[in-house]
């Protein structure tokens, strides 16, 4: 039995992997859904590392499961506890120095968004709140829900200060990025993790919030990955 250890992205709400929780639960495992201090103005990079250190407590075996923001925070829990596997899932990637404020324009993001919006056919002044680009290939009864919950809020804190690491954590790495996401594109995310960690990200359909809209094929992949990775010991 693994513990899967759930790091949500801005907004820090665990309830963005209620659909997952259960279908690794089905499989055998203990599912640990981190909720982060987003809102709290004191809480940067530190503290959200330390809450997700909190909530796993003394488990073991651990997968650790980062969705788009918490690509910077996973990282740092590898350096405080014994991690097995490391998951990025549409995740930032960060570099030693570079605060999550400067990834963004850094890496080309928001020319990389508007290429890709382009090639879709879609004009991003259509979609201001981003709705479109966050929930695309949700369920309707899903992205309802997420939206009639309270906003999430994130505090600007975590963003203004250089992540600390001096190099990536010594752990097994696999980046898994949806085909669909309108938000990180694909092309995008491939260059960035060839770039900066020399892995090609493996692909699955879905979009950025690939949690909600495919949790079962999403379990199937993590599953896969973790059997891959006790074969490979």
């Amino acid at each position: 039995m693994a513990t899967y250890v759930l790091i949500p992205g801005a907004g820090g709400s665990a309830w963005y992997w209620h659909r997952l929780v259960p279908e690794l639960r089905e499989r055998g495992h203990d599912v640990v859904a981190v909720e982060l201090p987003a809102r709290d103005d004191s809480a940067g990079l530190a503290e959200y590392a330390d809450a997700v250190v909190d909530a796993i407590g003394d488990r073991g075996d651990l997968v650790l499961v980062a969705q788009s923001m918490a690509g910077f925070t996973a990282p740092m829990v590898c350096e405080m506890v014994s991690v097995d596997m490391l998951v990025l899932l549409n995740a930032m990637v960060p570099k030693p120095g570079e605060s999550p404020g400067d990834w963004w324009s850094v890496t080309g993001h928001a020319q990389a968004r508007a290429e890709q919006a382009a090639r879709d056919g879609r004009a991003l002044a259509d979609d201001p709140d981003r709705l479109d680009a966050f929930f695309h290939d949700v369920p309707a009864d899903v992205r309802d829900e997420a939206l009639a919950r309270d906003e999430p809020g994130q505090s600007g804190t975590p963003f203004k200060r250089p992540w600390p690491l001096r190099a990536w954590p010594d752990v097994p790495t696999r980046v898994l990025q949806g085909r669909d996401d309108r938000f990180f594109p694909v092309d995008f995310q491939r260059r960035i993790a060839e770039d900066r960690l020399g892995i090609t990200p493996d692909e699955m359909p879905g979009g950025h919030l690939v949690a909600l809209s495919r949790p079962q094929e999403l379990a199937e992949r993590l599953e896969s990955y973790r059997t891959e990775q006790l074969d490979g010991r």
